[in-house]
């Protein structure tokens, strides 16, 4: 006896007449329910906005840290070279790819301070002349701005107010300036009489374009190369809050690049 896979309605089950539709009671009396599944839920505002502001302030951070810092002058050593309430930017990456080193969190932003940085991939070298932002010897917690005077190995001594690198005068009359015209022994005061000093390895010799009032290397020593945070290239505002209101941005300023 074989078996019909597809098996056919019993014969005496077939009508030739025509159907008669179920009762009502027969019919469906609930109609399918569709259920969606695997849709993402959507954000919440305040997820996008905190998720917009983590992602802006690790970039301000990083181009902080390893390409520009904006700061500003807040004190007269760097006149007239750069004058009080002017802003500036400092480049990071003048003399190399830094990698920041000796570094400690802190509530506020930055959430951490580092006061020492390591070269990974060195772009130049820093020259004479150039202005440069360090940790202060003294008080790393701060940042002095000043020009780079000495450079490793060379000889400083002031004399008279004049400046001596490896005997021969230093002329920097072109951004410099004295105010104060008494001259004080080198006894009693290394303003106008300093040295003669040499230099040490990875070290710069600094100082103040506004030679009379400026606390630089003449009193505290030596600038180290992990210290130096970068190199100072432009003006981008200048505020002075003094006269007429109309005089108190310097608009010729803006944008002056740092020389």
């Amino acid at each position: 006896m074989s078996l019909d896979p597809n098996p056919r309605p019993d014969d005496s089950s077939s009508t030739t007449g025509p159907v008669t539709p179920p009762a009502p009671s027969e019919q469906a009396t609930e109609a399918p329910t569709v259920v969606a599944v695997g849709q993402p839920a959507h954000k919440s505002i305040l997820r996008e906005y905190a998720e917009a502001i983590i992602i802006a302030m690790l970039l301000a951070f990083a181009i902080r840290v390893f390409v520009v810092q904006a700061f500003k002058i807040p004190s007269g050593s760097m006149i007239p070279t750069l004058l009080v309430g002017d802003h500036i930017l400092v480049s990071k990456l003048s003399y190399g790819l830094q990698w920041p080193t000796d570094c400690k969190i802190q509530p506020g932003f930055p959430p951490v301070t580092c006061y020492s940085s390591r070269t990974l991939i060195p772009f130049g070298s820093i020259q004479r002349g150039d202005i440069i932002v360090f940790r202060f010897p003294e008080d790393e917690d701060k940042d002095f701005i000043k020009r780079v005077i000495g450079l490793p190995g060379d000889t400083i001594h002031v004399r008279n107010k004049v400046v001596h690198i490896n005997g021969t005068p230093f002329d920097d009359h072109a951004f410099t300036q004295h105010t104060d015209p008494p001259v004080h022994d080198g006894r009693i005061s290394p303003r106008d009489n300093f040295g003669p000093v040499t230099v040490p390895e990875d070290a710069y010799f600094v100082m103040g374009d506004n030679r009379d009032h400026s606390l630089d290397s003449r009193f505290w020593g030596y600038v180290r190369t992990e210290k130096v945070r970068g190199k100072a290239f432009r003006i981008y505002w200048s505020w002075s809050g003094q006269g007429s209101w109309t005089e108190w941005v310097r608009w010729e300023r803006l944008g002056k690049a740092i020389q």
